[in-house]
């Protein structure tokens, strides 16, 4: 006989049997990301992952957790829940790739005041593209309806990835030295981060919809905001089997100044020069229309960059060739240069922003 879910716990919010038919749904589709060494389907206790012994000599794992912040209102204002998942995948491997890393499996965290089937499948979707990009598995996740903690409509995302690495191979900046060229990866667009600021500017000081057209996007003000944040893991996992890179930086909350910083061994400096690359309409919008000054830009925003490389001079220009045969648009924007001990104050990563 079928069972069916407590009257009393659905009419508190929580429908269980909703929930089973949403991991019957997903299932195929999370199937379709399974790469070699997966060993479990999504619906178990934990996601199964064999390494095997013939691959690597000495692995390390490499582990990011993230989520896509306020962007998920967004998605919520325009009803438009496809690409928000690609954005959480996005938001981890990218971290995770930074390091030299390719990235087995991913998990997600999808959180509702009440399970609605056709948002939480079109999520669960950008999530599957997400993870296809990245050549990544989609092994398992948990899916938790708290009515009270959220609004009905609302939910809330979180991701976290592992992803393996040959420890000789490790790229952790210490091998940047002076005089190395920072090659600059151009982004989509805003990609996850500084939206808190993004909604005052353009809903609460500009009075704007989601819906409004802006002459200078070319699209609705929603569709500008809510383009997907580009996956790099690919791209970058190419040009390691090629070059020597000394240092990657994703570039998201803290923007160019604080990430580049993150990878900077002691001794060096970044010097970036804003001309140098092509800063997309919505950062030039949102900084006249919301008075934000230059260096506030560069430490809330991507401005245009959403991922960094510091490589030797003498490959800049081979290692450029080849992220543009790969589609990447880069720029030379900078350059490492020493630091002095007699200018301690002196900051990691200066931008000259004219």
């Amino acid at each position: 006989m079928e069972k069916k879910t407590s009257s009393r716990y659905t009419s508190a919010g929580v429908d269980i049997d909703k929930g089973n038919e949403f991991i019957a749904k997903i299932k195929p589709m999370a199937a379709s990301t399974f790469r070699s060494g997966v060993l479990t389907g999504v619906g178990g206790f934990g996601g199964l992952f064999a390494l095997g012994n013939d691959k690597y000599k000495d692995p390390v794992l490499v582990s990011s957790t993230d989520g896509v912040g306020t962007k998920l209102m967004i998605a919520q204002m325009c009803n438009r829940h496809t690409t928000i998942g690609i954005d959480l995948v996005a938001m981890c491997v990218n971290d995770v790739v930074v390091y030299g890393a390719q990235s087995l499996f991913f998990l997600d965290y999808f959180a509702s005041g009440g399970l609605d089937l056709e948002v939480a499948t079109a999520v669960i979707q950008g999530i599957v593209k997400g993870c296809e990009i990245a050549k990544c598995s989609l092994i398992g996740g948990e899916t938790a309806e708290m009515p009270g903690m959220y609004r009905r409509g609302e939910y809330d995302l979180a991701g976290f990835v592992v992803g393996i690495c040959e420890r000789d191979k490790l790229i952790d900046g210490s091998d940047i030295r002076v005089g190395d060229i920072i090659i600059g990866l151009a982004s989509s667009g805003i990609h996850s981060n500084g939206y808190s600021l993004v909604r005052k500017i353009c809903f609460e000081d500009l009075q704007l919809s989601v819906n409004d057209r802006i002459d200078e996007f070319g699209c609705s003000l929603g569709e500008e905001l809510l383009r997907p944040t580009r996956i790099y893991s690919e791209t970058l996992l190419n040009l390691v089997k090629n070059f020597k890179i000394n240092g990657l930086a994703h570039i998201t909350g803290g923007g160019l100044i604080d990430n580049i910083a993150r990878v900077l061994p002691n001794g060096c400096r970044a010097i970036l020069d804003a001309k140098n690359w092509d800063i997309p309409p919505v950062f030039e919008f949102l900084r006249k229309n919301g008075k934000v000054s230059a260096i506030e830009m560069c430490r809330t925003f991507n401005n245009g960059i959403g991922m960094v490389a510091v490589v030797a001079a003498n490959q800049a220009d081979n290692i450029r060739m080849q992220l543009e045969a790969l589609g990447e648009k880069t720029y030379v924007i900078g350059e490492i240069v020493a630091r002095s001990s007699s200018k301690g104050d002196a900051p990691l990563v200066e931008i000259d922003c004219h």
